[in-house]
């Protein structure tokens, strides 16, 4: 059976992303591996054996172009609301709270946020599926 383990993202700035999700979600620096044209900076937090690999790519000065293909990462928290709160605090600029509803039914309540290369985080309650 496979397991999940991370999800790479390539990063401009390795300084400035890894405050980014330090501050956000409470990751820290697990590992770090350093090559001649690039660096892995693999991410984690005591929630979860997944990390977030942040690759950076020595010499690059544009910023990534992210396409149409790419959709989001996603967390899960105890409290979305004070989260959100938070995230307003820090100046993290996230997105306003979503109830999230099918046939009526709450399926979920989450915001997004987006990181300083533009990836779009979702931030769901711990609930249901999305534990």
């Amino acid at each position: 059976m496979a397991k999940a383990i991370h999800s790479m993202i390539r990063v401009l700035d390795e300084a400035r992303s890894v405050a980014f999700y330090e501050k956000a979600f409470g990751l820290t620096v697990a590992d770090r591996l350093d090559f001649d044209d690039f660096t892995l900076v693999y991410m984690s937090n005591p929630e979860s054996i997944f990390e977030v690999e942040l690759t950076i790519n020595k010499g690059r000065t544009e910023p990534y172009d992210l396409g149409d293909g790419y959709g989001h990462l996603a967390v899960s928290v105890d409290d979305v609301v004070a989260e959100h709160a938070r995230f307003e605090a820090e100046g993290l600029a996230p997105r306003k709270l979503v109830d999230f509803k099918n046939d009526g039914a709450l399926v979920a309540k989450f915001f997004f946020v987006a990181d300083p290369d533009g990836y779009q985080i979702e931030v769901l309650q711990r609930q249901g599926r999305f534990q």
